[in-house]
């Protein structure tokens, strides 16, 4: 790639960048869980979590490509398979289907996951002063702390 010059040194732009993997692995494996929740909830709640999930997983999909675009405009390549994002996520991957009450809980936690690998990566940008990736992450960890609420609200 040519000389990146946007007023963030390339040390910070790559440490920002490893952030935003860990913030993009988090987010496809929610993607991947809550797609999975989706097809799989059964019960008495079964309509408002299928259409829930699907609002959910939608959005996530936009978010993805977001930080993925923003990982590249940094001049890095984001990483986009299941073995990259394995390592990076710090969402543990559910064996089996849990019952949907136990789907509630999972996905909070998984929300609550990546708002705390928001708060990570939104303290590089600010360090390196990259509005733009802040700006990202801020709106990120916003949309996941309001997800987490809505979901224990569900407890």
């Amino acid at each position: 790639m040519a000389n990146i010059n946007i007023g963030i040194e390339e040390n910070a732009r790559i440490e920002i960048a490893q952030g935003l993997k860990h913030l993009l692995a988090d987010s496809y494996t929610l993607y991947l869980q809550t797609h999975n929740f989706h097809w799989n909830v059964t019960g008495p709640q079964f309509r408002e979590l299928h259409l829930m999930f699907e609002e959910h997983y939608t959005e996530l999909a936009t978010a993805v490509d977001d930080i993925a675009e923003r990982i590249r405009t940094l001049g890095v390549a984001a990483p986009g398979t299941y073995k990259a994002f394995a390592q990076l996520s710090s969402i543990e991957e559910v064996d089996g289907v849990p019952s949907a009450n136990e789907m509630i809980v999972i996905l909070t936690a998984s929300h609550e996951a990546v708002v705390r690998t928001c708060r990570q990566a939104l303290k590089l940008a600010q360090e390196a002063e990259d509005e733009s990736s802040a700006a990202l992450i801020s709106d990120r960890m916003r949309e996941h702390e309001k997800t987490a609420w809505m979901l224990r609200a569900m407890l």
